[in-house]
């Protein structure tokens, strides 16, 4: 049974989309059916820029464990001293609620 649920974040970044690079500042990010993988359900975030329409907007679709390997090499960059002195400095200044949920 699928939720609908989602974790919205405030972000800082820009994401490739079509033509060109855009600005995002949210992340949406849930676990249901995706539009294209080959899964009957996948974790889907969705980087957005809200202020610019519709159209900025970047998609993924991972299967479960592609998901938990994208963590963990995550997590293994961030542990670098050079992310760690930029997460010290970036923690007060990312926009948005740090964890919205939405339904």
């Amino acid at each position: 049974m699928c939720t609908w649920m989602t974790e919205q974040i405030g972000i800082a970044g820009a994401a490739r989309g079509v033509p060109d690079w855009l600005k995002v500042t949210r992340a949406n990010v849930f676990y249901d059916h995706p539009v294209s993988a080959p899964f009957d359900h996948a974790l889907i975030i969705d980087f957005v820029n809200p202020d610019a329409g519709v159209g900025a907007r970047v998609g993924i679709e991972l299967s479960a464990a592609s998901a938990w390997e994208l963590v963990r090499a995550i997590t293994a960059a961030l542990e670098s001293p050079e992310a760690q002195a930029d997460l010290a400095a970036e923690r007060h200044v990312l926009p948005g609620p740090e964890h919205e949920t939405v339904s």
